[in-house]
C-alpha cells in the first residue's frame, strides 16, 4: 500500500488510479470493514487524527478531484466521510523521498510523466499534509534503489 504524500498531479495515469484504489482500502481498514493491513504503517498518520476517517476522506476528495481534472470517473460516492479534516505534518526528507521513489517508478512506465517531474527537488505536497523540517518518515519502508 502506497499512500502518496506528493500532491496526486505528479503521478501518472496508471498511479493515480491505483492511488484510489489503495486510498478506498485504507478507508475500508479505517472503517473497520477488513481484516487485513490493519497494522500497515502508512495508515498510522491517519490513525492518529481525531477523526481518521474524516482525514482520510479528505485525502481521496483531492485524489478524486485531480482525477476529474484529467477526464477520469472515480466515484467521489465512495468516499465515506465529509467531514474536516485537519492538515498532518509530513517532513521535507519523506517527500523527497517519495519523488525519487516515483521518478524511478515513472521512468520503467510513463516517459512523459517521468520528464514532467524530472527537474523537480522538492514537490508539493498533497493538501492534506503540510511540509515540515525532517528526513525520511519513520513509518516508511526504505528501499534501496
Amino acid at each position: 500500500m502506497r499512500l502518496w504524500s506528493l500532491h496526486p498531479v505528479y503521478l501518472d495515469g496508471k498511479g493515480l488510479t491505483a492511488l484510489w484504489r489503495e486510498g478506498l482500502l485504507a478507508q475500508k481498514v479505517l472503517s473497520g470493514n477488513t481484516r487485513g493491513y490493519r497494522s500497515h504503517p502508512q495508515l498510522d498518520r491517519f490513525k492518529r487524527q481525531a477523526d481518521p476517517l474524516a482525514a482520510i476522506g479528505a485525502y481521496l476528495r483531492e485524489v478524486q478531484r485531480e482525477a476529474s481534472r484529467r477526464g477520469y470517473r472515480f466515484d467521489a460516492s465512495k468516499i465515506l466521510s465529509g467531514g474536516k479534516a485537519q492538515r498532518i505534518g509530513v517532513t521535507a526528507g519523506q517527500l523527497s523521498y517519495e519523488l525519487a521513489h516515483l521518478k524511478i517508478k515513472l521512468k520503467t512506465r510513463d516517459k512523459e510523466a517521468c520528464q514532467r517531474v524530472a527537474a523537480l527537488d522538492m514537490p508539493q505536497a498533497h493538501p492534506l499534509f503540510e511540509a515540515v523540517d525532517g528526513g525520511v518518515e519513520p513509518w516508511e519502508a526504505v528501499k534501496e534503489e
